[in-house]
């Protein structure tokens, strides 16, 4: 059995493909518990994400493939053009490479970090339900505690660490996640902002995803609808109202961002409009995002002294940016990756020797303690102490001697890597 992944992501299947393998949150836990319970398997962790289904495992990738086509109620041959397999160090690549945003549709974004360590969860509270039955119990306890362990573990070492040294997701790599930079950059914290959204359409939707997750003191959403404002606003779990563009002159002045997205065919922000505000803010300043087209405030609006106005085309400049920057960030972080990869790769070689270490000693032990028991019984019958010692120092060199001696005499000499082993082990090269 080896480590294995089997999976599909946005760049290998379509969404109706990648829909019909996903597991959804709810059944999760049943099929990490089903998968390592198979003969698929030995160990399991699943992730699966709206971009990717990955079944991490010690097993044979055609089985995990059978299992997974099975579980799914789906023929193996409808699946398979759209998966990969990949074996040994190409999974701890790969997992590397995932955990770090490597392989994400946006190059560098965290959020998989988060969706990983939630699957290896998971796995392990399946090990905390286990049956008591001694040997579904020994299958769950080995799926998280020995190969995949070391693996996430290490993968969650290496992302850490890749984030740390380098940029690869500082950047804005989308106009929601600039939103929050650019504000960012003019007042020193989102939690002590109100935040008013112009809209209630899927851009205005995501912006306030983002700007919700720095929970800003209060948010409200201005619709030609109340009902479709009030919608977005019990989806932001967060302090937020909603209210109607009729309302925009009265409460403008109350705002310290504007975020503006609407299907309007005029400006439903003027100049005038923002200057009352102004006033009535005593000239704090005030962010203004519009990311309509045609648009939604007006462009003389970013002449005034405190309204600080980005359009469309703004944020589009400072996404390119970030994703240029990213893609640098990249090259840094993909070797970094590759010296992680080969750093466990030997870790797991040298771990692999120990118990093989621990049986040569004790097997040398068992040796010496042999001869050093002969000794002292024929010291004890008044043998001289240096014909004890001579007999004890050949007795311990033939023991020590027989078993590699044997083997090479059972060898010959076409086993040329077995003598090249002896020779290096005992330094043989050394007495040409």
């Amino acid at each position: 059995m080896q480590l294995t992944v089997v999976g599909l992501n946005h760049q290998t299947a379509p969404l109706s493909i990648r829909e019909k393998l996903a597991f959804a949150a709810a059944n999760l836990p049943d099929a990490v518990s089903n998968l390592a319970r198979s003969e698929a398997a030995e160990e399991a962790v699943i992730l699966s994400t709206c971009n990717r289904t990955e079944l991490y495992c010690v097993g044979e990738s055609e089985k995990i493939i059978n299992w997974l086509a099975k579980y799914h109620n789906l023929p193996v041959e409808e699946i398979r053009p759209y998966l990969y397999t990949l074996d040994n160090n190409e999974t701890v690549r790969h997992a590397f490479r995932v955990a770090c945003g490597l392989d994400s549709m946006v190059l560098g974004e965290p959020q998989i970090l988060g969706q990983i360590k939630d699957a290896v969860r998971v796995a392990q509270e399946q090990e905390s339900s286990a049956p008591t039955d001694q040997r579904q119990h020994t299958i769950l306890t080995e799926s998280i505690n020995t190969h995949l362990n070391a693996l996430f573990q290490k993968t969650f070492a290496v992302a850490k660490e890749v984030r740390t040294d380098t940029a690869v997701g500082e950047n804005s790599v989308s106009m929601a996640s600039a939103s929050v930079k650019m504000a960012e950059q003019i007042f020193p914290s989102i939690s002590d902002l109100n935040v008013l959204f112009i809209g209630a359409g899927e851009m205005i939707e995501l912006v306030a995803t983002y700007f919700a997750a720095k929970n800003p003191k209060l948010i409200t959403v201005a619709n030609r609808t109340h009902q479709r404002a009030q919608e977005l606003c019990d989806k932001l779990s967060v302090n937020a109202e909603a209210c109607l563009l009729n309302e925009l002159p009265d409460i403008l002045h109350d705002y310290d961002v504007v975020v503006s997205s609407t299907a309007s065919q005029l400006p439903l922000v003027g100049k005038g409009m923002v200057e009352r505000a102004l006033k009535k803010r005593h000239n704090m300043p005030v962010f203004l995002l519009d990311l309509a087209v045609p648009r939604d405030i007006e462009a003389e609006v970013g002449e005034l002294e405190d309204a600080y106005l980005y359009t469309v085309d703004d944020m589009m400049d400072i996404v390119q940016s970030g994703k240029d920057a990213r893609k640098k960030a990249a090259a840094a972080a993909e070797s970094m990756v590759e010296e992680k990869v080969s750093e466990f790769i030997r870790q797991q070689k040298n771990r692999q020797s120990v118990p093989l270490i621990r049986a040569l000693r004790d097997e040398g032990e068992r040796a010496r303690r042999q001869v050093l028991e002969n000794a002292m019984k024929q010291l004890a019958k008044g043998v001289s102490a240096e014909d004890v010692l001579e007999r004890l120092s050949i007795q311990l060199t033939n023991k020590l001697l027989h078993s590699p001696t044997r083997t090479l005499n059972k060898a010959g000499s076409d086993n040329s890597e077995l003598i090249d082993a002896v020779a290096q082990i005992y330094h043989l090269d050394q007495h040409d």
